[in-house]
């Protein structure tokens, strides 16, 4: 019969430095920014604009935000229109002077 020998306990997790996290925190309050910018624009454009026949009552302009949400923040992970990358490198300066 084979005996498994315990294995040795799990490395802790390694922390990243101050400056990473400040980093990361920047490109996403960035990243949400476009996000939310790229929903106004949706909007303006009538994407999800309620039908005149057949609309989807009362509630319907309030998922269409949701939708408009979802699609700027897919928009902004595929790439954006570079405003996010724009938006962090101008904080990054700021945060560190």
């Amino acid at each position: 019969m084979t005996m498994i020998t315990d294995l040795p306990p799990p490395r802790p997790a390694p922390t990243l430095p101050d400056f990473i996290k400040a980093d990361e925190r920047l490109r996403d309050a960035a990243q949400k920014m476009e996000a939310t910018f790229l929903a106004e624009m949706l909007k303006s454009a009538g994407v999800g604009k309620p039908r005149e026949a057949f609309g989807g009552g009362a509630g319907e302009e309030h998922f269409a935000s949701f939708l408009r949400e979802s699609q700027a923040q897919e928009m902004v992970k595929a790439g954006g229109i570079g405003l996010a990358e724009a938006l962090f490198e101008a904080m990054k300066v700021r945060n560190i002077a």
